[in-house]
């Protein structure tokens, strides 16, 4: 069997206004809104935790020496951030039994 595809935004939403009783528009500006209170917190605070689900995390990267596949030649990799993603524990426990 295939797995199936991902929920779009447009299904979640739909999904979330029909469980908390609200309008399509209103559930798709509450998943706007969490988004960007996550962008700006994750900026900010170098964190944002979505409680049961997990928490994003800007990080830094140090600088390494990497190598080009294409030549073989050995490079110097800039630092710089990044963004993670950290699983919770109970995802984790729910997703994978």
């Amino acid at each position: 069997m295939a797995p199936s595809r991902p929920m779009t935004k447009s299904q979640l939403s739909t999904h979330i206004a029909e469980k908390a009783g609200i309008t399509k528009k209103a559930a798709t500006e509450i998943l706007d809104e969490i988004a960007a209170v996550a962008y700006k917190e994750a900026k900010k605070n170098k964190q944002f935790t979505i409680p049961g689900i997990g928490k994003l995390v800007l990080d830094r990267r140090k600088a390494r020496m990497g190598r080009n596949p294409a030549t073989g030649e050995t490079i110097k990799i800039a630092a710089k951030k990044v963004v993670k993603f950290r699983v919770a524990k109970a995802c984790k426990d729910s997703v994978l039994g």
